[in-house]
């Protein structure tokens, strides 16, 4: 559906979001759209070592001595931009458990 828009409808569709949101409030959209987009981008790389670190942990080992348990990480926040921490928020991870 995208694929078949022509020049003159792209540029319609530009100038009606420019007079519904006005000048003014688009480069504040954007950066938003910006941050929303590395959060979402740096919370998947999380995600995907997260799984390839549980799936390495799941492997057994051979090793005759117990491990010991894993020291406590400190909790990971996510933050808007580098060195925004005006809007780092901690994240919440309920199905992890703490081991004593």
């Amino acid at each position: 559906m995208l694929g078949n828009l022509r020049p003159t409808e792209i540029v319609l569709i530009l100038v009606v979001i420019l007079l519904l949101f006005g000048a003014k409030k688009l480069p504040d959209m954007a950066r938003s759209l910006g941050k929303s987009a590395r959060i979402l981008k740096s919370e998947a790389k999380a995600m995907k070592k997260d799984d390839e670190a549980a799936k390495t942990a799941e492997t057994p080992t051979t090793a005759s001595a117990p491990a010991d348990p894993a020291p406590q990480a400190a909790p990971r926040t996510i933050q808007a931009a580098p060195g925004d921490v005006t809007s780092s928020r901690p994240v919440t991870e309920p199905n992890r458990t703490a081991q004593s």
